[in-house]
């Protein structure tokens, strides 16, 4: 099964880089950021939880936040992503400042590392089958996580210093972006679209699961 018509979704985030991706993928999405506190408010990684159901549920929590923002007659779905770095048990999120950057990017300097994207997806139930199955939500959910590896070369100390001088670090996982060329990273499996924070092909195969459990 593939989709036959553009992805028409609400995309739960204000990151350019996400934008660009779901438009490049030909999905007709709106931008509704969720609060800025609907991911920092979600509690952080349980004893005993994984890095793929951690990231899944701060998805999760941003699908959330929109979801209570919207009116009941809104019929897009809802995506959601959330995107972490790990490298020996250790979570990188988003630094804190150039310092906390400093740390991350000197951690993954000359190593392979992971990163995972939890997605999240609010499909909309028809008021009238909510009605006719009151076992049924307001929303169906899909979600999962993809995951890829990548490598940073070696960095000199003077390679670091100009790198955080950008400020390209802001509000990335790792403090780093694969696509932004500034740091030499190489892609060892996975896919891009996960790295910079939008499965594109895994995110439409939890569409595609939707639409056949309809």
């Amino acid at each position: 099964m593939t989709l036959q018509s553009p992805l028409k979704l609400i995309l739960a985030s204000q990151s350019r880089r996400r934008r660009e991706l779901a438009t490049s993928a030909g999905w007709d999405v709106t931008i509704t950021p969720p609060p800025e506190d609907a991911e920092a408010s979600a509690p952080p990684l349980q004893q005993g939880e994984t890095v793929p159901t951690f990231v899944t549920r701060l998805a999760r929590a941003k699908a959330e936040a929109v979801s209570k923002l919207l009116p009941p007659s809104e019929t897009r779905a809802i995506l959601a992503c959330d995107t972490v770095g790990e490298i020996g048990g250790v979570i990188f999120g988003k630094p804190t400042d150039a310092h906390d950057a400093r740390r991350m990017i000197e951690t993954l300097s000359g190593k392979k590392h992971r990163v995972f994207t939890g997605v999240s997806i609010w499909f909309p139930e028809p008021a009238e089958r909510i009605k006719a199955n009151t076992s049924l939500g307001q929303y169906r959910v899909k979600e999962g996580c993809a995951i890829s590896e990548v490598f940073m070369e070696l960095l000199q100390k003077k390679e670091v210093d100009d790198y955080l001088a950008t400020n390209d670090w802001h509000g990335k996982a790792g403090a780093c972006g694969f696509q932004d060329g500034h740091l030499p990273l190489r892609l060892i499996t996975g896919s891009v679209d996960t790295v910079v924070g939008l499965p594109v092909e895994f995110i439409e195969q939890l569409v595609i699961k939707h639409l056949r459990s309809r």
